[in-house]
């Protein structure tokens, strides 16, 4: 399979605003402007210091950037959940049912934050339901966490449409806060038969990443 242009999407798909500047304009003219010829040259800028400044502003983002890479493979960033207990919740199934986390214990769990209208979600969703029947014998639970403002029957008829053999929630975003903020879709998380979280993929990766990052929380 290629792999796809785009291997994630924000939850809010929505652009920014647009604002009038004349809106906000003042209709009082200037005051106190200088003559032509009068004065410091006070509107010049050095080149130098222009350069030093956007010489500063690119290093921050630089460094930005990769602590928030380092957060998302398994970095020391103090953000970074991999080696920590997965937090606890509690979310009502598609069938009416009452699910929470920890009673997953002593298996391993894939825990996947999705939304209906998530193209790459879609891609990956066939993988998940092999992978359930694959490593399903071995203690592998496939959890899939809906984070859309779809209704419970238009969420169920998704994934039914899909074929979907593992459990489903309908996710509530203090649930994706407990997560730290699940901005992304998709979000995987992998957890261990202790209920630890031994890895977090952001956006569509590879079936056979899935693959490693399952059998390491299978202990195999």
């Amino acid at each position: 399979m290629d792999k796809p242009e785009v291997n994630a999407v924000t939850k809010d798909p929505a652009g920014p605003q647009a604002f009038s500047r004349g809106e906000e304009q003042s209709a009082k003219p200037p005051q106190d402007l200088p003559r032509h010829g009068s004065g410091p040259a006070t509107g010049r800028r050095n080149p130098a210091a222009l350069f030093f400044v956007a010489a500063i502003v690119a290093a921050m983002l630089f460094v930005g950037f990769h602590a928030a890479r380092r957060a998302g493979t398994g970095g020391t960033d103090a953000l970074n959940p991999v080696g920590k207990p997965a937090p606890d919740f509690t979310l009502e199934s598609l069938d009416g049912k009452n699910v929470t986390l920890s009673a997953y214990h002593g298996r391993a769990v894939l825990l996947n934050f999705w939304a209906t209208w998530c193209g790459p979600c879609k891609i990956e969703m066939p993988w998940f339901v092999e992978l359930q029947k694959e490593y399903g014998p071995q203690g592998l639970e496939v959890v899939g966490v809906a984070m859309d403002d779809a209704s419970k029957d238009e969420i169920q008829k998704f994934t039914h449409e899909m074929g979907v053999n593992y459990t489903i929630l309908l996710g509530k975003e203090a649930v994706g806060q407990q997560y730290g903020g699940v901005d992304v879709l998709p979000t995987t998380f992998f957890i261990d038969r202790n209920g630890k979280i031994t890895s977090r993929e952001f956006g569509l990766q590879s079936r056979s990443l899935f693959v490693d990052n399952i059998k390491e929380a299978l202990g195999r």
